[in-house]
């Protein structure tokens, strides 16, 4: 089982080099692109990932923050204490969990704001258009459709998940190296946790993708990404790099010394 492990970390490590770091964003949006002008031009057949009510996004990208979050976090702390051996530095790892939320929250509710404001209710049946509705929630909460400018928030979440993960799981490439430091159920735990981001890493990519070939109009998903590319970019590109900040994890911040 250990070499099993061990086997499917050191695998798992060697995909996350600096080059996928740096293209990342770009493969994210060139994805968004292609798969809404696939949808404009030549939509694919219908599928069981293009029903909304499909598992994984039922249960998984519906609450895709707390997936990453539940994983990230003990994965950040642990992981980053046993490569500095520095609690105060771990603790002040994992508030990129807390900066993280923040954004995700600003930013849902962002584009709530927009399609609100954009938007109208209309009667589900026929189509017309019911003015003594004047908000998403009210027109809603009566069975009615309220259409506005959607920016999609799965595209926003997905993209910002994935460029999120990649850069906080990179720390493990420095743990190879003190791998003596953690005694073997905390190395394991941290092993296992990277497996599961790793994993949880692959679910986003695929279901980013079909949200970028099934759902969402072109505009809607080209902003959501632009969100989620702008918040990992401010952060982990910009801000983590200045003294009052979480920082950047330990293999990343030693490259860019």
């Amino acid at each position: 089982m250990k070499m099993s492990l061990d086997s499917c970390v050191r695998l798992a490590s060697a995909l996350h080099g600096a080059w996928l770091r740096r293209h990342l964003a770009l493969l994210l949006a060139l994805i968004t692109l292609g798969g809404s002008l696939l949808k404009a031009t030549q939509p694919l057949a219908e599928s069981y990932f293009s029903n909304r009510r499909n598992v994984l996004n039922v249960y998984f990208v519906k609450f895709s923050w707390g997936w990453t979050m539940g994983l990230l976090l003990p994965f950040i702390f642990i992981s980053n204490y046993f490569v500095q051996m520095d609690v105060l530095f771990a603790v002040r790892r994992i508030t990129s969990c807390v900066v993280g939320t923040a954004v995700w929250f600003i930013s849902t509710r962002t584009f709530l704001i927009v399609e609100n404001f954009t938007g109208e209710c209309y009667e589900s049946q026929n189509m017309t258009v019911l003015h003594k509705f004047e908000n998403r929630y009210a027109c809603r909460k009566q069975g009615h459709l309220w259409l506005g400018f959607d920016i999609s928030g799965h595209s926003f979440l997905l993209s910002y998940c994935v460029l999120m993960i990649t850069e906080e799981i990179a720390v493990m490439n420095e743990l190879h190296r003190v791998e003596q430091k953690p005694g073997k159920a905390t190395a394991t735990i941290i092993k296992s946790l990277f497996i599961a981001l790793n994993a949880l890493l692959l679910l986003w990519v695929w279901m980013f993708l079909c949200t970028a070939v099934y759902f969402h109009d072109m505009p809607h998903k080209i902003i959501g990404t632009a969100f989620g590319i702008s918040a990992w970019y401010g952060t982990y590109r910009f801000w983590y790099k200045k003294p009052f900040s979480p920082g950047l994890p330990l293999e990343i911040g030693n490259k860019n010394e």
